[in-house]
This record gives structure tokens, sequence and C-alpha cells, in this order.
């Protein structure tokens, strides 16, 4: 049984991810942990949009916040999302990887040293290779990867990246995505 959920996301990301988040019930068990490229002056509108949205409660992450079932964490600007070995949630401002910060790269390596075969990594869209060595690192330790089919991506460079660097448990349409994180869920 998986245990938690990661995305990255870039270009056409807020739209990617505003369609997977609103076909998850309200009784969807795993946290979800989201790096999204957005600029490091942005506000926290897409949390607040994605929580009005959603089912599930979509937040800006904290600095050693209690991970909860059920809640999708989004990276704020200018810092890496981490995931703790206690569970909780670690903010840092360390060098960009990739141009980016947050790094999914970051975010998936973490995560897979948390949860290892019970996590699910998932890269959407996005206009440059940020995810493909970490869902590579998820695919290491045993973790589930998911890329989406990158005819339905906005931006096609992340999703052809991962799906170059690592031999993906499913490539799929968004609306499939969010189908099959609900029938793992049960």
């Amino acid at each position: 049984m998986y245990k938690a959920v990661v995305i990255g996301a870039s270009a056409g990301g807020f739209h990617a991810l505003r369609k997977l988040l609103t076909k998850l019930p309200k009784d969807f068990s795993m946290p979800i942990f989201i790096v999204q490229h957005i600029s490091p002056t942005s506000d926290n509108y897409m949390a607040r949009f994605l929580n009005k949205k959603s089912e599930i409660v979509v937040k800006e992450a904290d600095e050693k916040e209690k991970i909860v079932g059920g809640t999708a964490y989004i990276a704020p600007p200018n810092y890496h999302l981490l995931v703790e070995d206690d569970l909780t949630i670690s903010l840092s401002t360390e060098k960009k990887i990739n141009y980016s910060r947050p790094s999914i790269d970051i975010l998936f390596e973490s995560a897979a040293y948390v949860y290892a075969d019970k996590l699910i990594g998932i890269v959407l869209t996005g206009a440059n290779s940020d995810g493909a060595l970490g869902l590579n690192t998820i695919k290491k330790f045993g973790g589930y990867c998911i890329v989406q089919e990158p005819t339905e991506a906005e931006s096609t460079a992340m999703p052809l990246a991962a799906i170059e660097k690592v031999s993906p448990n499913k490539v799929l349409k968004l609306n499939d995505i969010a189908n099959l994180l609900v029938e793992i869920d049960k």
C-alpha cells in the first residue's frame, strides 16, 4: 500500500494541477507534496485557489509542519520542499537545482528516502528536465512512477525527459492519473 504522492510541474502546471487535484475525493488518504515552478515573488494564490476548488485540503507548506494524510502541500515560492524522516516538512533556501527553487528533484529524492517503495512520483507538464533524476531515484527505491502523456502536456520537455531517464510504470492523461490515484488509495 502506498503512503504518499509527490508531484512536479512547471510550465502549464497550474492548469494540470487544478485538473488533477479537483478529481480527488474528500476521503483521499495520502499526503501529496507538490513542487510547481513559480516566480520567487509569487504570493500563495495557487494554494488558495486550489484549496477552494478541491475536496482535499490544499495549502502552502510550512517549516516543521507535521504531515497529515489527505492534504496537498505546495512548496512556497523560492523554497525547496523536503520530507523529513520524522514525517515533517522542511523548507530550504539552498542553491537552485536545474535553475529552480523549489526543485522537483530535491522533493522527489527526499521523499524517496523516507517512503521508499511506498511512494508514488508524478511528473507533469514543464519546460525543463527537473524531476527526471528525482523520478529515477523513486524508481530505484521501488516506488511507482507516473508521467503525464506528453501529447497532452502544455510543455512536453519535462514529461519527455522523465520518460527518457526512467521507465515509468505508467504514461497517462491527467484524468487517468487522477482515476489511478483514487483506485490505488482505496
